[in-house]
């Protein structure tokens, strides 16, 4: 593993929390700026309000004309877990508002690509509706949009993503990222913008005295699993959509198909965290997009009926489990080619791989997986059509490297370069010939260069600091344990430490089972180190950054440190 520079946060909030609360929970809340007892409320009735969502009026009134004649509904998707959320909320809350029809379509990645392109518009004429609603995508959609208001439809466009220098001529957009709107928690979710439009929704309704209407609360674990699983920044707001989605499963207040879905994965409902949904549920359900047709995946959301929700469970684990045969080969030749260059001192700052036998609905875990180890922004390709002719990019980023800034700088530099792009800071999707890829490699590395300096490329891990002896205890890790929701811009609780190593051993063939001792002490800690067998070289004494959890195995529980890196320690 490389190496990596452990820095310990700093508390930057003042402490005016609750006197009960368990002093290192105190430190890392503090540590992630929150002081008040009212930053940790993550009461339902905190939520941000609607009204402050640009273009949310001109959007319910679409929606309650939609309901009251009677039109033909469809809802325009995406392919992964947020895009699958979102579409599963919508169908089945406009159904549950009376809608007289709803359906939806999700493109085909492979054939059509992302969003209302003119392609897809042209497959939802076949069907007749009268309005279509985008989700989780569409800001992005000019043309699809034109073409649709020409074939005769109407267009609502829910996003998250940012827009461009020009919007869609669309009858309503609600997008907190738009230019003009003036609500806060700009990190919402595909799946959060459409649970705020269904709120807008609900309350006119009420207001209107069209009946009470379905209680919403009880979709918030679609909203809860789309928002961690798309990973955006886990904000007050975000935080509290996944706390109460979370409550929700717990307390078996859970749709079938996430139910089935946390069963094949092997998780107890009861017990479920933010990282459950992220690393267990949510590549079960995004795998049905990457190798197939996400409506699998959407099926099973909406699915009413417990067997026929686990059988679609089944079929996307078996997916799953094929997704990370390829990805794993595709991940190992990556790394190959870079090894080779990093050796010869050649391994530029922004990293392009590709290899023409590469799938591209894996390309994104690969670059995710080559950024991981080599600390740099990386974009992966794959051919996107059977001639070759064309690629689809996948990039994902570091702090201080917007990726999808950067891909605009490129293609105001190169006009022709780029066919299409589109994303965040962190990550961002592209197209281009395959001629002109060793123009847009230079081209990448170029930009990282002018974004980033030496000290952005070293990996640098954030340690709330070290735990005293008697803070290693089953009483801490359940602390942090019921905390949260930890994720995406609200990191787990992560400390540092010197230890003993008393023992180790290989498990599962690329595990390490270890038993450390802190110096000067006698206690002895359990501890895992996943996937890094094969780095491990046998030490007495390592400088470790670790996670404290509570380990479940044959009835018992105990406290165990994750260990997410380690290094020899000479002092």
């Amino acid at each position: 593993m490389p190496h990596r520079r452990i820095q310990r946060r700093q508390a930057w909030a003042e402490d005016n929390l609750p006197a009960t609360l368990h002093p290192v929970l105190r430190r890392v809340y503090r540590n992630r700026g929150l002081g008040q007892a009212t930053d940790i409320d993550l009461g339902l009735g905190q939520l941000q309000s609607y009204e402050s969502l640009k273009g949310i009026k001109p959007a319910v009134d679409l929606l309650l004309q939609a309901l009251r004649q009677r039109w033909h509904v469809c809802i325009i998707g995406d392919y992964d877990a947020d895009g699958a959320t979102s579409t599963a909320l919508m169908v089945s809350m406009l159904t549950a508002f009376g809608a007289a029809r709803v359906s939806y379509l999700v493109p085909d990645r492979f054939r059509y690509g992302y969003g209302l392109s003119p392609a897809v518009v042209s497959l939802a004429h076949e069907r007749k509706p009268d309005l279509l609603v985008t989700v989780d995508n569409g800001i992005a959609s000019l043309d699809g949009v034109a073409v649709a208001k020409a074939a005769g439809m109407r267009v609502l466009i829910t996003d998250h993503h940012l827009p461009g220098k020009s919007l869609p001529a669309a009858e309503a957009i609600v997008n907190p990222n738009q230019p003009g709107c003036e609500f806060a928690s700009k990190a919402l979710a595909g799946v959060g913008v459409a649970f705020y439009l269904l709120l807008a929704l609900r309350a006119r309704m009420r207001e209107e005295g069209m009946g009470e209407g379905p209680n919403l609360a009880d979709s918030l674990d679609l909203v809860a699993l789309g928002t961690v699983a798309d990973l955006v920044p886990l904000d007050r707001n975000n935080r509290i959509l996944v706390e109460q989605g979370l409550r929700r499963i717990r307390a078996g207040r859970v749709r079938p198909g996430i139910l089935a879905l946390l069963q094949v994965a092997g998780r107890d409902p009861r017990q479920i965290c933010a990282s459950d949904m992220g690393f267990a549920v949510a590549p079960r359900l995004n795998a049905a997009g990457r190798l197939d047709d996400m409506s699998i995946g959407i099926e099973c959301l909406l699915s009413e009926n417990e067997s026929q929700a686990l059988m679609l469970a089944n079929q996307l684990d078996e997916l799953n489990r094929q997704r990370r045969e390829i990805q794993q080969q595709m991940q190992e030749e990556a790394l190959a080619v870079l090894e080779s260059k990093l050796s010869e001192n050649e391994l530029p700052v922004g990293l392009c791989v590709y290899d023409p036998t590469w799938h591209q609905g894996i390309t994104g875990l690969v670059a995710g997986k080559v950024k991981e180890r080599h600390h740099r922004p990386v974009i992966a390709f794959a051919p996107a059509d059977e001639e070759g002719e064309t690629l689809k990019g996948s990039g994902r980023s570091i702090p201080g490297f917007h990726i999808r800034d950067a891909l605009d700088a490129i293609a105001t530099r190169h006009p022709a370069l780029i066919t299409k792009f589109g994303g965040h800071a962190m990550a961002a999707g592209l197209s281009l010939q395959t001629s002109q890829l060793e123009v847009f490699r230079l081209a990448f590395d170029q930009e990282a260069r002018r974004w980033l300096d030496v000290n952005a490329l070293e990996g640098v891990i954030e340690s709330d600091g070290e735990l005293a002896a008697e803070e290693l205890s089953m009483q801490t890790a359940e602390a942090l344990n019921s905390a949260g929701p930890w994720g995406q811009g609200f990191p787990e609780p992560q400390f540092d430490g010197v230890f003993d190593v008393q023992e180790y051993r290989v498990v599962g063939q690329k595990h390490l089972k270890l038993k450390l001792r802190p110096v000067g002490d006698v206690q002895i800690l359990d501890a895992i180190a996943f996937n890094q067998a094969d780095t491990w070289l046998p030490t007495k004494k390592i400088r470790a950054s670790y996670r404290l959890g509570v380990n479940e195995y044959a009835g018992r529980r105990s406290c165990q440190a994750m260990v997410d890196y380690m290094e020899p320690d000479s002092t």
